[in-house]
């Protein structure tokens, strides 16, 4: 079996950080590892509270993983202090870890903030270079390229400068109006769009997290970034679609759809 492993917090409410990551990569058929950087008390409706493990526990995590059952891709999530992000590009230098992709979490859903301000600059120095994959939205990408993204135009440069600055793909999520769900992936000095659907409904908590671990599950299955990318869109939009309307706020994506088509079909 395959296997891939999840860096990143804690959803108390099960719909984002490593409980969607959890449940994206089984749904995928692969077997799924978590080191767990933050616990956060949080629901539907916003973030509360967030405790960080430390440094030295982080450490142990990973040494733990990687020294027993090293993984096929790792995506990495919310990581909020410069301290951590630097404990595990350490780790992932040491342990020679391949297909890695990062969500560069900044912002959750409900729009509470999650990364001190510090360690944007340390995720730039220390851990996009080893990426093979950022999945930034429209906003994120905004603060790494440092322009103003309000048209398609405009999302390419972004793309563009976040690219040739790091040395990896970017995948420019374009859920924040700009267009139709529409995603931009830049690799190579070449880019493509990869065409979405719109669906109308609340139930976007974890969406982010969700996409990139599946992404990363793909590369773990040995798929090329742009078929893994395009299968994650599909397997997104079905879980949209299934419309799970759970909690008061942004309710969390159905992570099982595919598993238990028949049922919600019904």
């Amino acid at each position: 079996m395959r296997t891939a492993l999840t860096i990143a917090g804690s959803d108390s409410c099960g719909g984002a950080g490593i409980q969607a990551d959890i449940k994206t990569m089984t749904a995928y058929g692969i077997y799924a590892m978590s080191a767990v950087t933050a616990l956060t008390a949080q629901n539907t409706t916003g973030v509360t509270g967030i405790m960080e493990v430390t440094e030295e526990f982080l450490g142990k995590q990973l040494d733990s993983i990687f020294t027993d059952i090293y993984p096929d891709a790792v995506k990495i999530g919310m990581v909020s202090s410069s301290n951590l992000i630097e404990i595990i590009s350490e780790k992932l230098k040491y342990y020679k870890a391949k297909n890695i992709v990062v969500d560069p979490v900044m912002i959750s859903t409900s729009g509470s903030k999650l990364l001190k301000e510090d360690a944007v600059e340390t995720l730039k120095l220390s851990l996009f270079r080893q990426a093979v994959l950022l999945t930034p939205n429209i906003p994120e990408a905004s603060v790494l390229s440092g322009i103003s993204i309000t048209e398609e135009e405009t999302m390419i440069k972004a793309a563009e400068i976040i690219s040739n600055e790091f040395g990896c793909a970017v995948l420019l999520k374009g859920g924040h109006s700009i267009n139709d769900a529409n995603d931009l992936l830049y690799q190579n000095h070449k880019y493509t769009w990869l065409i979405g659907q719109r669906i109308n409904n609340n139930n976007t908590h974890g969406t982010g997290c969700t996409l990139s671990s599946a992404i990363a599950s793909g590369l773990a299955k040995g798929l090329n970034l742009e078929p893994s990318i395009r299968l994650a869109k599909e397997y997104i939009s079905g879980a949209l679609k299934a419309n799970l309307n759970l909690g008061k706020g942004n309710g969390p994506l159905n992570h099982t759809w595919n598993l238990f088509k028949e049922e919600t079909e019904q």
